[in-house]
């Protein structure tokens, strides 16, 4: 039996797929039930279907996984007249507070304004610094410009893709770390960062450690959650989140009643009380609609979270044995894979070996953010960023939602194993 190796078409007009064999030995004699034929080479398990390939897209299918509950949420927002920081929005608060283990959760607009309202209500604008990974989201640095500070660039760890404990140490001393005021870590994809370390360098300079949790909800560190760790945090809810609003919608946590008072004002106006600005304000508020969303998905959110560390797993074993470098379990930490990103040499090649089979695989960033024309002038003032710069070309990220079948993701692990057969 020997088919034809390259036939994996896609059915008109969706994204489900159908599998047929490449050229290898089969035989079916200990097939498991549903698998069809089982390769005698090492690399290739699954080979004959019996549902097609479905990669559905994340925001669609968390939608559709709670349509009912979402449709009797919204109309309940819609049927009680109260449509801006109403009932849903304090309740979804306390919700979420309570998750991450804090006392104060404020809805904000997004997670952009999540981190700039920090920044604001710590002070920390213009004449500040903040050290921040170049590998991350913009919007980690967007919010830092937005807050009137200056990004410091700082690299990351090679294998967590987080901030380098030793590079933050390295600004610290260098001629730029002389307006440093705090340190954003970011949680990249889900992995929470080297926090204790993290946390001495701060202690030790009087710096603020600041938590970026857009990509990490319900990821933990030496058993706490991320968000917890921080003087304050700052979370997304972006419709692809592990947590994910229908729409925009951010949250700043903190245990600091000043801070979070002080970030209440800041989302309205600067209101204290209403119509009255103590403070310069803008207006940045989670709406109620979001909220009951949100309210609706939250109690999902660690069962979900199991679900994506399953799934990493078929990965982490089908690709063991390649010439590629996958996310590192730390016994330390429970990573919430909100991205499940691979780093390997023949990046570019693989990923269009994949595109070209209907799986969806991206880059998680082209660029980091000092390699981005908006922000190349901040690289002039950090450190070199080695780790930063040769990892960019190699990394991607492969499909990883709850709503994925184990088939989908096998189908993955044995396209990725024929690429490098």
């Amino acid at each position: 039996m020997k088919p034809n190796a390259s036939a994996v078409a896609a059915q008109a007009g969706n994204a489900f797929l159908t599998l047929q064999s490449p050229t290898h030995t089969f035989s079916s004699s200990n097939a498991p039930s549903g698998r069809g034929l089982v390769c005698h080479d090492r690399s290739f398990r699954v080979l004959s279907m019996t549902r097609p390939i479905r990669f559905g897209a994340y925001p669609l299918e968390d939608y559709r996984a709670h349509r009912d509950s979402i449709q009797q949420a919204l109309q309940r927002v819609l049927e009680h007249g109260h449509y801006i920081l109403g009932n849903e929005v304090a309740m979804f608060e306390q919700e979420f507070a309570s998750f991450v283990g804090v006392t104060h959760s404020i809805g904000v607009a997004n997670g952009t304004d999540a981190i700039e309202l920090l920044l604001r209500a710590l002070d920390i604008n213009e004449g500040s610094s903040v050290a921040v990974p170049s590998q991350t989201a913009v919007a980690s640095v967007s919010a830092i410009v937005r807050a009137g500070a200056t990004p410091l660039f700082v690299d990351v760890d090679p294998v967590t893709f987080t901030i380098l404990p030793e590079s933050l140490d390295q600004a610290i001393h260098s001629p730029v770390g002389t307006q440093l005021k705090a340190v954003l870590a970011v949680h990249l994809y889900g992995n929470p960062a080297e926090m204790d370390e993290l946390r001495d360098l701060c202690n030790e300079h009087n710096l603020i450690l600041l938590e970026d949790c857009a990509q990490s909800h319900g990821a933990t560190y030496h058993g706490k959650p991320v968000g917890s760790i921080g003087r304050g945090a700052a979370f997304s809810f972006y419709p692809t989140k592990n947590l994910g609003a229908i729409g925009d919608g951010g949250s700043v946590i903190s245990n600091d009643t000043t801070l979070a008072d002080k970030v209440r004002w800041l989302r309205q106006y600067g209101w204290r009380e209403r119509y009255i600005s103590d403070f310069e304000g803008i207006n940045s508020r989670l709406d109620e609609l979001q909220a009951a969303i949100l309210r609706v998905k939250l109690p999902f959110l660690t069962a979900n979270n199991k679900r994506r560390r399953s799934l990493a797993t078929i990965y982490e074993k089908g690709l063991s044995d390649l010439p590629i470098q996958t996310p590192v379990p730390r016994p330390c930490c429970e990573h919430a894979y909100h991205l499940y990103v691979i780093r390997v040499k023949q990046r570019d090649a693989l990923m269009k070996y994949l595109t070209s089979r209907d799986i969806p695989a991206a880059r998680h960033y082209p660029r980091a953010v000092h390699q981005q024309p908006g922000y190349a002038f901040l690289a002039q003032r950090s450190l070199p960023l080695p780790n930063t710069e040769a990892l960019v070309p190699e990394i991607l990220s492969l499909p990883l939602h709850p709503y994925l079948a184990e088939d989908d993701v096998e189908y993955t692990v044995d396209a990725i194993r024929r690429f490098f057969a």
